[in-house]
């Protein structure tokens, strides 16, 4: 685990406690257990069997375990090339105050996901038919959510991102989505793949729902503007996919819930996690001033 001290409400302690049961549970060892990442969720990878156990990192955002384990068995029943749930366990697995999902470890090969394999896998998700208890897109929850939830926010910066929430909610309510709704991944980047040995798979199904598709095309298209990304992984993924969500004039309201999304993810954790606080104000900060030609540096 990094050397930084977590002082929130995940401190070292709790972490390490809450692994220890969730393998007690499972009948597996914790000895060994690796810190993977630590900012929706916290994701250990167990060094004793290839299982990756991630805790719910937002007491108010709990719900979204159940809806997590949803997609799982759907992505599983359609043969979508998607992790898999730990078979043998009803899930997800209440461990004290924490909720967690375990999963069977995919090995990645010497190779990183590319917008190619992205929009292979997105054409496969939005092809499927919606499954039960996934829930309709409603994108400024979880960022509502989390301001409330914050581990520490400075009250005027609280009413900036509500304020902001407001704003964006009233410019979504009048967009005309001209592709069909339906299951949508909700976080889709090639961050969000694992590339095995069978090849790639998806992974973080927090955010899927019954949704617009544009959405699941916004993160690259914002990662090119944002976090200077090449501007060729975008337009691989759009000439895979064959929608080039930039071009659309709703794209401007997506970047700008993209955006607060990116920068509100980790309010449940800003003490547990100071490594990410500096690039959380940087972050505000141009939010506020509407500042966009500094690249912003993506949340480890």
């Amino acid at each position: 685990m990094p050397a930084t001290t977590l002082d929130g409400r995940f401190t070292r302690e709790k972490l390490a406690e809450t692994v220890s049961a969730t393998a007690a549970l499972l009948g597996l060892d914790p000895g060994g257990a690796r810190l993977l990442r630590f900012t929706n969720n916290a994701v250990y990878q167990l060094a004793s069997a290839p299982v990756v156990l991630r805790i719910v990192g937002s007491d108010a955002l709990r719900y979204r375990a159940r809806r997590v384990v949803a997609v799982a068995r759907h992505f599983e029943r359609h043969d979508v090339p998607a992790i898999r749930l730990l078979p043998g366990f009803d899930q997800p697995i209440a461990v004290g105050e924490h909720l967690v999902t375990a999963w069977i470890h995919v090995p990645s090969v010497r190779r990183r996901a590319t917008a190619k394999d992205l929009g292979v896998l997105l054409k496969r998700v939005h092809e499927l038919p919606v499954p039960d208890g996934v829930g309709d897109w409603d994108p400024l929850a979880d960022v509502r959510a989390r301001v409330l939830d914050a581990e520490e926010l400075d009250p005027a910066d609280r009413r900036f991102f509500l304020r902001r929430c407001a704003e964006v909610e009233a410019l979504l309510d009048e967009l005309e989505f001209p592709l069909p709704r339906g299951l949508i991944h909700g976080d889709a980047h090639p961050g969000n793949i694992i590339v095995g040995s069978d090849g790639p798979v998806l992974c973080d199904f927090d955010s899927s729902c019954a949704g617009p598709p544009e959405w699941d095309l916004t993160p690259l298209a914002v990662g090119r503007e944002r976090f200077a990304d090449p501007p060729g992984r975008y337009r691989m993924l759009a000439d895979v996919y064959g929608f080039d969500v930039t071009a659309w004039s709703g794209f401007p309201v997506l970047r700008a819930l993209r955006e607060l999304k990116l920068t509100t993810s980790v309010l449940p954790i800003l003490r547990s996690n100071p490594k990410v606080r500096d690039e959380f104000r940087r972050r505000l900060t141009d939010l506020r001033t509407g500042r966009t030609g500094d690249p912003w540096v993506r949340y480890r």
